[in-house]
């Protein structure tokens, strides 16, 4: 029951929140929804701890050792972008940068997105995995183009169709993986993971070979794979401070975690590496074209849109890799990524906020101005360029020793684009932090509270990981296999 009670708290809220339009209480609301959306995920987990892995609701919904952690960091970083969000957006409509009329709009969307990723991660049914992330898709083209402007309009129409596109590719991979199925489970179970895993060596290879390729082509655009990625740098420059820090943090895990369910099933057959060698390319490519598309950015937000692409590339690659380490170390990549990237887009949308600008050349001695926003904005960037003790750090050194193990070659490649993505962060962000002050003192805004909980976090994760969060790990690369 627990399982059915995280899909409907946002769904029940965004109708709330909806009905509740412009006022102040849709703030709060917001936050209430997210709070008891993240109990119920703390209840699932208990009950995981208690007796493992479980399904509900006729076997519609499922938790394993793969998703459990997905769905508390996601219902997490829900829960403290919308007390971000609070503070942010207020400012914002103050500011003039937002009509307050649409903030009903915001707030149902949200909690519309929070749902459908949600839905996505616990549904046992690969048509509504589908249906979740096209629900995801139309939500979160209202948010990008929520501003109103002409570049935001843009970027949610080249969302929309690219994503729509590469969703239409996912459907027809979908329905190869069904008519795989079909003649082993029959019509009524071939669309259930906890079914498909159990004949994953009988499906024919010929057929989930090719089922593959069109789901890490359509999924991967989603995931802001190279050459599928175009829309992710304006998408995330274009669109409100707390939906860039959930379309990076969230979103891209999400259509991630769809990929990695897809290779455990492509790789049980005779053609076992080829699904791995897929991603490995995918993912070499996209961390190359990620890094070097750094340095020359001046837009903030457009800046760790790139490097957006490069971690989760580097997450792909190592999936490719598989094996126990490789995996263990790719979900480790996915949850800091997750908390740290949130963490920077909390930050720099901050900055930009009492800048009056997102071009970095115009940005400059912010450690004078507020020290603690300076400060905030500097470890939230030595953080996503994976300096210790941070956990992207520990995640990234696992991936290198697993790649000097299973592809030699391309270590060089790795140490070559995570030495340019650090160069080109640091570079910029040390000029913004302590350039010289061009501004009067600002007071320290109360949203900067979700960023210091996140890179306490992160923290955490480079220093010693929980021993749960690792089992967890353990499992799933058990899970999804070689």
């Amino acid at each position: 029951m627990v399982l059915l009670w995280i899909i409907l708290i946002p769904l029940m809220g965004a109708v709330i929140l909806g009905a509740l339009g412009q006022r102040n209480a849709g703030f709060s609301g917001n936050i209430a929804v997210s709070a008891a959306t993240f109990f119920a995920a703390c209840l699932m987990t208990v009950q995981v701890l208690d007796g493992g892995s479980f399904t509900a609701w006729h076997h519609e919904l499922f938790v394993d050792t793969l998703n459990v952690f997905l769905v508390d960091l996601t219902a997490f970083v829900a829960l403290t972008t919308s007390v971000f969000s609070k503070t942010y957006m207020q400012a914002e409509v103050r500011l003039g940068h937002l009509n307050a009329a649409r903030l009903g709009l915001y707030h149902a969307m949200y909690q519309v997105f929070i749902f459908a990723m949600l839905l996505a991660l616990l549904c046992n049914n690969i048509g509504v995995l589908w249906i979740a992330m096209e629900a995801a898709t139309l939500s979160t083209a209202l948010l990008i183009s929520l501003y109103r402007t002409p570049a935001g309009l843009k970027a949610a129409w080249k969302y929309f169709i690219l994503c729509g596109v590469g969703l239409a590719l996912a459907l027809l991979g979908t329905i190869m993986v069904y008519f795989a199925a079909h003649s082993v489970l029959g019509p009524h179970q071939a669309l259930l993971w906890t079914r498909l895993y159990s004949v994953r060596g009988r499906l024919d290879p010929a057929i989930m070979m090719v089922a593959f390729v069109f789901l890490i082509v359509g999924y991967g655009t989603k995931v802001g794979l190279v050459p599928l990625h175009t829309w992710l740098p304006g998408a995330h420059a274009e669109g409100p401070t707390p939906i860039s820090a959930v379309l990076s943090g969230l979103l891209l895990n999400v259509a991630l975690y769809a990929i990695v369910r897809f290779k455990a099933l492509a790789s049980g057959g005779p053609m076992a590496d080829w699904p791995g060698q897929l991603m490995i390319g995918f993912g070499l490519v996209s961390v190359l074209v990620g890094a070097f598309s750094l340095g020359g950015q001046r837009d903030l937000k457009r800046l760790f849109a790139y490097s957006s692409i490069e971690h989760m590339g580097l997450a792909t690659f190592a999936f490719g890799l598989g094996g126990p380490l490789a995996t263990f170390a790719a979900l480790l990549h996915m949850t800091a990524h997750s908390l740290t990237k949130s963490s920077v887009f909390f930050t720099n949308g901050q900055v930009a906020q009492t800048a009056g600008t997102k071009d970095m050349d115009r940005i400059t001695g912010i450690v004078d101005r507020n020290p603690a926003l300076g400060w905030t904005l500097m470890a939230s960037s030595l953080a996503i360029v994976g300096t210790p003790p941070f956990g992207i750090f520990a995640s990234e050194f696992l991936i290198l020793i697993a790649a000097a193990r299973e592809a030699p070659w391309s270590v060089p490649l790795l140490l070559i684009a995570l030495g340019v993505a650090f160069a080109a962060i640091f570079r910029r962000t040390q000029a913004m932090v302590f350039g010289a002050a061009d501004g009067a003192r600002i007071p320290t805004p109360s949203s900067l509270l979700a960023p210091f909980v996140h890179l306490v976090l992160v923290v955490v994760l480079g220093l010693a990981i929980p021993h749960i969060l690792a089992a967890w790990y353990t499992g799933a690369a058990r899970l999804v296999g070689p």
